[in-house]
């Protein structure tokens, strides 16, 4: 759900106009829209370049990962691993575009420790993962719009840490 739909549904839901807060939120949202989709322009340019990145930043904190029988074993294994870098990345510009995080905590976090544990991905290690996927994004982009960007894998990070 939009921050907009949100505050929509909260003031229809309690029969009320949306306050001054609500109206500014919505106006902090909409004056900060065109910087959001940039953001999302880059990141869904920069794709491969960033999951590159993130891939050998993980590799190097757990080389056992690659090693035999680790969980990134072979191109396959590996290649499966990658798929979810970009379905995390793909997620997070959901979040910046819709200026909330509820769809990221239903999709991304609500039941996936429970995916992870039954597939024997270590959580630690998507965690880690979900750092470095954010530090190679922020290599992409600005001190403003890095403020925008990082509070969305945070909340991916928190939520799989709980």
């Amino acid at each position: 759900m939009s921050i907009v739909t949100k505050i929509i549904t909260d003031a229809d839901n309690e029969l009320r106009y949306p306050n001054i807060g609500e109206l500014n939120t919505l106006q902090s949202y909409f004056s900060s829209l065109n910087k959001r989709i940039i953001i999302v322009s880059i990141l869904r340019d920069k794709e491969q370049e960033i999951i590159k990145l993130a891939s050998k930043a993980i590799f190097k904190i757990h080389p056992e990962y690659i090693a035999p029988g680790g969980n990134a074993e072979g191109a396959r294994k590996r290649s499966l691993c990658l798929r979810d870098y970009g379905w995390y990345l793909r997620l997070v510009t959901y979040g910046i575009l819709s200026g909330e995080k509820e769809l990221i905590e239903q999709v991304g976090i609500i039941g996936v420790k429970e995916m992870y544990n039954s597939l024997g991905v270590p959580i630690l290690g998507m965690i880690d993962g979900i750092d470095c996927l954010k530090k190679a994004s922020l290599e992409f982009l600005s001190n403003d719009q890095s403020s925008i960007v990082t509070p969305y894998f945070d909340f991916i990070s928190q939520g799989m840490s709980n």
